[in-house]
Parts: C-alpha cells; structure tokens; sequence
C-alpha cells in the first residue's frame, strides 16, 4: 500500500488552471496519483497506510520563496516555523550579491560583518565550508524546508578583487569567471548582485555581463537587486535588461518594487518597459513582497564613497568629524546612492534590530522619532547607532505604494518573495506572514488575484524560473512537497506591531512527502536538502 492518501481535497495544481476536487496519493516521497473525483466514484477509491481528510482544505504545491534571507537561519534554527508555517517549502538564498560562498577566511570574516544585520553574526554557527558545494552539502545535513544556492557577485568580487572602487584587472575577471564557473557546476542555481551595496555596485556593466555570460552557458538567471529603486528606478530596470540581453542570460528582478516619492502611480512604466522586453523575446521574471516599506540594514543608506574599502574603512570615516558631515549632507541633502538617489527621511527609517542589547531602546522606534527624545539631530543618532553598533541595525523603510504593489504583483511573470530579514527584535513581518497574506489578504478580501492565479505564482512560476521539472505542480511523478490551508481562514499572523506571529489557517505541509507541519504544528522533521542546478557538467563558460 502507498504511504499516503489526502482525501477530497480542492487541488490548486500551481498551473493557473481551475481547481478539481480530488484525492492525491503519496508514495515514496513523490505524488504517485491524482484521483478526480469522478474517477473516484467510477473505479474505487484509492488506499494507503495512512488518511488525510482534506474536506474544507486546499491542497496546493509548496511555497517557493523566491527571495529569503535564511542563508544562516535554516543552520541555526532547525525548527524555521517562520517559514514551515507559511507553506514554503524551498527558499532561494544567496541573494543581493551578498552571502557565504565561495569565500576564504578573509573574505568570510568580511562578509560576516558587512551583513551582520541580515543574518546576525554568526557565532553560533561552525563555518566549516568555503566553496559553494561545500555549503550546499551543510544543508544537505538536514534542513527545516529546501533550499537553492545563487552565487553572490559581491561575495566573489571581494574574494578577487576586494572592497575597493575600481575596475577589475583581467586577471582578476578571469578569477571571477572562474568562481562562477564553478559554484555552478557545484549547484549554484545563478547569481545575484546587491549593486546598491559594496563591494557589488563598484562593478561595471561590462563585469557584469561577463559574469552573466558564464552563468547562462551553465542554464541559470541573474538575480540583481539593481542600482536604484528610488529616482533612477527605471533607469536601473533597463540596464538590467539591456545587459542581460547582451550576456544572453535569463533575468529575475529582484523585489521588483517602485519606492519613494517620485515613483509614486509609476508602476504601470515599469510593467510597459517589461512587456516590450518580454515581445522581443527576453526570458524576464520578477518577485515581490505583499507589503509597502522595504528592510535592509542602516549602513547601506550610506552613499557609495562611504562605503569603500570594507566595514573598518566606513567606521573609521563615521569616527572622523568632517568626513561625518560629508556623509550628511549626501544623505540629507544630494541623495545617496545607498538610498537609491532620494534625499533620506528619518521618519521613513524605523530601527527594526540591533546587535548589542544596551541599544534596544532605538528598537521600534524611527530615527526621528529617537532623535527627538535624546534632543539632538537626527544624522547625530543615526551616526551613534552605527559606530556604537557596528553597522549592525537594521531598519524598515517605510516608502512604499499599495498601488504600485497591486500592480506589479498581477503581472503575468510575477512571483512571491518574502525578501524576509529574520534577524533582530523587530523584523519586517514579511517574514513570517508573505505567502498566508497573499492569499488571506490579496486573494480572499482584496480579490486582486484569484486563488488559482495566486497559487500558480507561487508555486508553477517559480519552479519554472528554477527549471525543476519534477517541483511546482500537482502532478503524477513530482515531488510531494504539498500545503494544505484553509481558503475562508488563511493569514498572516505577523504584523508591524508583533512580525514573530506565526498564520493561522495552514494545518499541514509536507516535504518530499514527509509531514513537516501536521495539525498547526511544527513536527521535529528536517526534510529539507540542497536543490541544484540540473545543468550538464562541464558548461563550457
């Protein structure tokens, strides 16, 4: 007898196409029959060791979270209910040119620190990998839910290059084709840049082509978080798809949102700018988050030249009275580019983390807000809690656009990302409530997608992006990495207010067939592993 069977459950398949009620027969870790209910009646009903009663439920493929910061959470964490619970059951880390492979032990104790804000420091962590290959067989130890590996450009230009704004030698591009080379043919899935963080944005277009040339001969995409999301924001979607193009490599817009002011209304020029690319044959995707503000960290509100040589080079410049107020009045009055070229508003910038526990009175609070209460300027309190922490906070902006969100998130290559920092006190609730507030909010009270359409660019979508043949649908042969949630009652937990919040309305997740939330609850089931780039061998770059 087969291992499972979830029994009349309302199948969203992930294709877009309209729901069915059926039973789904689990063997062996992969979907071995999809019974529609007609059939059922006409020729018995299928049995296993083991009964689901889906009544009342929608079984849909697992959540692909197209955009996770969990690069050190699923190591530290091997119960990561922030994101069992919501459904997901693959994230795709490495992301914004910035994570831990391929390192040296340099490179790895700068990158530590650089993003301490994304994912804590590290020092419950034993970094015992330095290639990408090595990091993806740590996770194939056994992880809370699947993960799949970009290679980060700004990691790789630091490990050939180092922090420094210049051009790289040909030597040294040479090195780095070689480190692209590599971490995919060890299963990298692509690459990501961060080109509003260093040392990623002192590359050049012609760099980055280069690099995206190796990775497309290998089948993968480039994942870049671009070089403004603010006043030059479709300046910066067009150099993408102008580079990618001539580099011949699929693209995947990261947290593809329009921000700040001036692109208030805008999103419908970013979308026309996409479907032109799109006729003309470019192979383009997007992800986004269903919320407003975005999260990042302080110090990358910092303008390029600040930020050059490494995290002791910005605390030194932070030390030094006139270099300060340089970094000022590029902030407050010009528009850093680490603020996507918009003047800063420090009541935008809400202090969500921070390193030392002796600064958690900022927690929760905008820079404004702090600076009011200790009498004293804002740019006083952010350059306090950047020295005396580090470069560890790590902040909402709230600059975002319900318009615009609705907008790009009915586009037909879009896909769900939850971008979700989960470090600090007071994350963005992004990160425990994406995937439940997309349906509970967008499909079930807002109707701005239907259910069908939702699921599939959640699921179909994304595991098309990642060309993983046997993920992403309801099918006969694919991998039974399955959720079940409740239509009438899916959402989010998390709010501004409280982000650690886990949804309600999701009862049941599996992996590879194996429960991993079962009745609302967290098994101890660590079915997760490495997904890999399915590329020949041996790519010639």
């Amino acid at each position: 007898m087969e291992d499972l069977v979830i029994r009349d459950a309302e199948v969203v398949d992930g294709s877009g196409a309209p729901s069915y009620r059926a039973d789904v027969v689990v063997d062996d870790g992969r979907i071995v029959a999809v019974v529609k209910e007609a059939a059922a009646a006409g020729c018995g009903r299928p049995r296993a060791v083991r009964e689901l009663d889906a009544e009342g439920l929608v079984l849909s493929p697992g959540f692909i979270d197209m955009h996770a910061h969990s690069d050190l959470a699923l190591l530290r964490d091997p119960d990561h209910s922030a994101k069992a619970a919501q459904g997901v059951t693959l994230e795709v880390l490495g992301q914004d040119g910035l994570s831990y492979a391929p390192v040296d032990d340099r490179t790895l104790a700068e990158v530590r620190r650089a993003i301490t804000g994304w994912n804590g420091h590290g020092d419950d962590i034993d970094f015992d990998w330095r290639s990408v290959g090595e990091y993806l067989d740590r996770l194939d130890r056994g992880i809370a839910v699947n993960a799949a590996y970009l290679i980060p450009q700004g990691t790789v230009r630091a490990l050939a290059v180092g922090w420094e704004d210049r051009a790289a030698t040909e030597a040294e591009l040479e090195r780095m084709r070689r480190l692209v080379a590599q971490g995919m043919e060890e299963g990298a899935v692509g690459m990501s840049s961060g080109l509003t963080y260093t040392p990623g944005m002192y590359a050049p277009d012609t760099e980055l082509t280069e690099l995206c040339r190796v990775v497309a001969s290998y089948g993968g995409y480039y994942c870049p978080h671009h070089r403004s999301y603010g006043a030059g924001a479709l300046e910066a979607y067009r150099e993408m798809v102008a580079l990618t193009r001539e580099a011949g490599c699929s693209l995947h817009l990261a947290h593809a949102t329009m921000n700040f002011g001036v692109n208030r209304g805008r999103a419908p020029e970013l979308l026309a700018l996409l479907d032109q690319a799109l006729a003309d044959g470019a192979d383009i995707t997007l992800d986004t988050y269903p919320y407003t503000p975005g999260s990042t960290t302080l110090a990358a509100m910092l303008p390029s030249w600040a930020s050059e040589g490494g995290p002791d080079a910005v605390l030194a410049r932070l030390a030094d009275e006139d270099t300060a107020e340089r970094i000022r009045h590029h902030l407050e009055s010009v528009g850093s580019d680490g603020c996507h070229g918009v003047p800063i508003e420090w009541d935008t910038i809400e202090i969500s983390g921070v390193a030392d526990p002796a600064l958690a009175d900022f927690v929760g609070r905008t820079v404004q807000e702090s600076a009011r209460r200790r009498g004293e300027p804002a740019w006083t309190t952010a350059r306090r809690l950047l020295l005396a922490d580090r470069l560890a906070p790590s902040i909402l902006q709230h600059v975002g656009h319900e318009e615009n969100v609705r907008a790009i998130m009915r586009h037909r290559v879009h896909t769900g990302g939850s971008d979700g920092i989960l470090q600090g006190s007071k994350p963005h609730p992004r990160a425990y409530g994406t995937f439940p507030h997309y349906l509970g909010h967008y499909v079930r009270e807002l109707g701005v997608l239907s259910l069908e359409e939702c699921v599939a660019h959640l699921t179909g979508r994304p595991a098309a992006r990642l060309r993983l043949p046997d993920r992403g649908l309801v099918r006969e042969g694919h991998r039974a990495d399955l959720v079940l949630f409740d239509p009438e009652t899916v959402a989010a937990g998390s709010t501004f207010a409280e982000p650690r919040r886990l949804p309600t309305g999701i009862p049941h997740v599996l992996i590879d067939g194996r429960f991993v939330m079962e009745d609302g609850r967290r098994t101890d089931v660590l079915a997760g592993r490495s997904v890999r780039n399915a590329a020949p061998q041996g790519a010639t770059a």
